[in-house]
């Protein structure tokens, strides 16, 4: 079983806001999936994104593959927690 790192729509007509969900890459995009991991909602000026990064981590070293646009998502989110002062 191959696991992919990618969005699934939520939300309503016109107004999309998305999960990042590790799932296996046969089932549906909106479909099974094994475990949710953040989400994405581009609607918000700046788009919101926010990951669990254990469990993405975790993911990761399992050898799940992200979408592109997942791996673009990751990225932004790795720079922004870099960026935040560390809490005392």
């Amino acid at each position: 079983m191959a696991v992919t790192l990618r969005l699934t729509r939520c939300g309503g007509k016109k107004s999309p806001h998305y999960r990042v969900v590790a799932a296996d890459e046969r089932s549906p995009r909106d479909g099974r999936l094994i475990e949710q991991i953040g989400i994405y909602d581009p609607r918000q000026n700046p788009p919101a994104v926010k990951f669990d990064l254990p469990r993405l981590d975790h993911w990761l070293a399992c050898g799940a593959v992200p979408s592109e646009t997942v791996g673009q998502l990751i990225k932004k989110a790795r720079r922004a927690a870099a960026a935040a002062p560390a809490k005392a």
